[in-house]
């Protein structure tokens, strides 16, 4: 499953990666993570390995992040890895003009054992959680305050 979604922040390019590379405010857009713990490699570089825990209701969900890409301001790519799941995710910015930036996320999932059912039954909910996760990028870094607060 491949999906693209694209998201229009009114601040320079600059000013969002500062946000988003910085690991410490995931817990103001990312709902639902209890903790990260870094794994391996250099912190915020190609390579490096940190396990994320979110609670998403009554279920649990722990799954393994790898930055296999960095280019910042450009790029920044990234697989997660869960059980069955794996999803590979690119993640582009682009200076739409001096004040606003363009966030474009290329996702695709691929699905083993049970989850290629459930997987295919649910695609829409995927899609719909990364696009509430951007939002919530867009709103915590446009207000600087935590989204999640309320």
């Amino acid at each position: 499953m491949k999906y693209t979604i694209k998201i229009t922040l009114a601040m320079p390019r600059n000013e969002v990666i500062a946000k988003f590379d910085n690991e410490n405010n995931l817990e103001h857009w990312q709902k639902g993570l209890v903790s990260q713990e870094h794994i391996s490699g250099t912190k915020g570089e190609v390579g490096a390995v940190t396990k994320l825990r979110y609670a998403m209701g009554k279920q649990q969900l722990e799954m393994i992040e790898t930055i296999t890409f960095k280019n910042l301001p450009e790029a920044i790519h990234l697989t997660f890895d869960t059980k069955n799941v794996y999803n590979i995710q690119q993640n582009y910015f682009e200076a739409t003009t001096a004040e606003t930036t363009t966030w474009i996320s290329k996702n695709e999932f691929k699905f083993s054992g049970f989850m290629k059912f459930v997987g295919f039954l649910m695609s829409k909910a995927f899609k719909k959680q990364t696009i509430l996760f951007m939002k919530n990028f867009k709103a915590f870094a446009e207000e600087g305050k935590s989204v999640l607060d309320n």
